[in-house]
Formats: C-alpha cells, structure tokens, sequence
C-alpha cells in the first residue's frame, strides 16, 4: 500500500472532492466519499472494501493509527490540514476519511437461495418511491437496521443513495441494510413477481394519508414490503394498484397535521411490525385483526 502526499488542490484532490460532491463521478468510479467514527467503523465491520483513507499528517488517535495499520487499502491519501478541513463536510474535520467501494446486495429472494446471501425466511422488507430528501433516506436507513428490516427498495429517480449526507442521516446502518435501486416500475413488478413465487404469503402495504385500513389493524407478522412514497407526492398511483391493502396512521381528531413526515411515518410502520412479529401470530382473529 502507498501514500500519496496532497499538499495543493492538485489532481488527486479534485477526484477526492469529486467523489463527496458528484453523484456522476461517484457512479463513474464505483465508489463514495465516508465520513466519521462511526460510519468508517461500521464500514469495516461490515466488511465492505475501503479503497483508501485520506488524513492529515501529525498526531492521529490510537483509532485512526490502528486502522490506518490493520485495514488493507490501494492507495491512502496524506493531505495537508487546509486541504482536510475543506474537504470535510463537518465544522471540525475529521481525523480519517475513507473512500468506499460499491457493492450490490445479492438478491436473496431468487430461486437459488440467494447466490451465497443468508437466508431469509419471513422477510420485512420496506420500499421508498422516488425519496427526495437526503436526511429521509438516512433516517429510513437507521430506522430498517433499529427495527430489523431486511431491506429496501429504492424505486424511481430520487437523491443519490451515496450522497455523504444521507451517510451522516444514517449514523453507521448504511453498511448494514441491503438496498435495491431499480429506476423503472417494470423492474419492481419483476421483484415482486420473484418474491412472490418465494413467499406465497408476501403482503404488499400500501401507506396513504388518507383515512385506510389502520396500521395496527393490519397484520403484519407474515413476509410483507411496506411501501413508502414521495415526501411531497406520496406513493405512485401505480404502486398503490399493486398494493393488497393501504394503511394510515391514525391521527387524533382535534389535529391540524394532515400527515408525518416520511421518516417518522416510516418508524411508526416497522415499530408496528416488530411489535406484531415479537408477538406472533396468536394474538390475532381468524380475519387478521386485533383481539
């Protein structure tokens, strides 16, 4: 493994820079820009590839000296602490930065058992349709790894999934939660076709505003993909044809709000189906509602 000293905003620098700013370059190069303890920590132990660290010469914390010692990279990247402090995206820069490699997620609900993923037998799973908003897609990431969602869907053109600051939002579950982008609706039908043929039982949850089905009404102990919307939007009306039901959340009636925001709907919906699950299928009528 090399260092390369940057001590000007030479070449080196710009394609560091380039992979914090630019969703192109990031797709181009197959890789992103990851900030902070925590993020970097989560990285490692989830064992995605960390192309290079990038510092700044002097004294470094017994953390970033181990790393630096203990994880593999191609190249590392030895700035000066001008050049840190402009590329940090916090007001006291970090002491370790790292560039990431990409990975996909193997898709486990193929008829092969997952091409080496680990089995999953009674999936919950979350789709988010077109998110526009950075610190949504991280708070929903933090919010699958708390509440032990298996994965999400990202479907249609929406924020960069590797942009830093939806890494920030996520504080670390980024590394953990598997996610599938698919642009094109006609790639969700096909998912779910597959998923289907693998879990008979798969329940499509549709969320809406509107008055529907309550979401602690509805069964959700069995494989099921809640499905969230646009933040300003909702969710397509194609995907709500597709859905088997459509759930709210309840508001109380003396409210003004007419809605949640995404992220705080989404934590309501996967507390609701963790506490179901933890509970188990016992608790309910022979029609699938609450006792």
């Amino acid at each position: 493994m090399k260092t390369i000293s940057v001590g000007k905003k030479n070449v080196s620098y710009q394609q560091l820079q380039g992979l914090r700013d630019n969703r192109t370059k990031r797709l181009r190069q197959g890789a992103f820009f990851v900030e902070g303890v925590r993020n970097i920590n989560q990285a490692i132990g989830a064992g995605w590839n960390i192309r290079s660290f990038i510092y700044c010469g002097g004294n470094l914390s017994d953390w970033a000296e181990n790393i630096l010692k203990s994880v593999d990279t191609q190249v590392n990247y030895r700035l000066t602490g001008e050049l840190m402090a402009e590329l940090s995206g916090k007001e006291d820069a970090s002491e370790l930065m790292a560039v990431v490699e990409m990975r996909k997620p193997r898709r486990w609900w193929e008829a092969d058992g997952g091409a080496g993923q680990q089995a999953v037998e009674n999936p919950l799973l979350v789709l988010f349709d077109r998110p526009g908003n950075k610190g949504n897609l991280g708070t929903i990431l933090r919010t699958c790894d708390a509440l032990g969602a298996d994965g999400l869907f990202l479907t249609g053109h929406g924020v960069d999934l590797y942009d830093p600051e939806v890494l920030q939002a996520s504080m670390g579950s980024f590394f953990r939660v598997p996610v599938w982008q698919m642009e094109r609706s006609d790639q969700w039908e096909s998912c779910v076709a597959a998923l289907r043929a693998k879990y008979p039982g798969l329940q499509l949850v549709g969320t809406t505003a509107h008055r529907e089905q309550p979401v602690y009404r509805q069964p959700l102990s069995g494989p099921v993909v809640i499905m969230l919307g646009n933040e300003t939007l909702g969710l397509s009306h194609r995907y709500k044809e597709m859905a088997d039901v459509l759930c709210s959340i309840p508001m109380a009636q003396t409210s003004s709000a007419s809605s949640l925001n995404v992220g705080c709907a989404a934590s309501i919906l996967l507390y609701e189906a963790a506490r179901q699950r933890s509970m188990g299928q016992a608790f309910y009528g022979e029609k699938g509602v609450w006792k």
